[in-house]
């Protein structure tokens, strides 16, 4: 099955749209990855090692950069 070139941007941008705009939730999978990476050390398990670092990653560096990737302004800093 062949996807048409304008079918892929179009699927990643509404795909973004998900994705939560605070910290809050990356946070909360990087802690969840050093927990199931640190199980998986416990345990001998690599596999469990594997999705722990792939949960790290995701929250600290992929999912923050497609966000920032699909907005069209950058968020505002606010001055206290």
């Amino acid at each position: 099955m062949i996807i048409p070139r304008d079918i892929v941007p179009a699927l990643a941008l509404s795909l973004a749209v998900l994705l939560p705009h605070s910290a809050g939730p990356y946070i909360a999978l990087m802690l969840i990855g050093f927990g199931v990476a640190i199980a998986g050390h416990l345990t001998n398990l690599r596999w469990l090692i594997a999705a722990g670092i792939v949960l790290i990653f995701l929250g600290a560096f992929l999912f923050p950069l497609a966000l920032n990737l699909t907005e069209s302004t950058p968020p505002a800093l606010k001055n206290r």
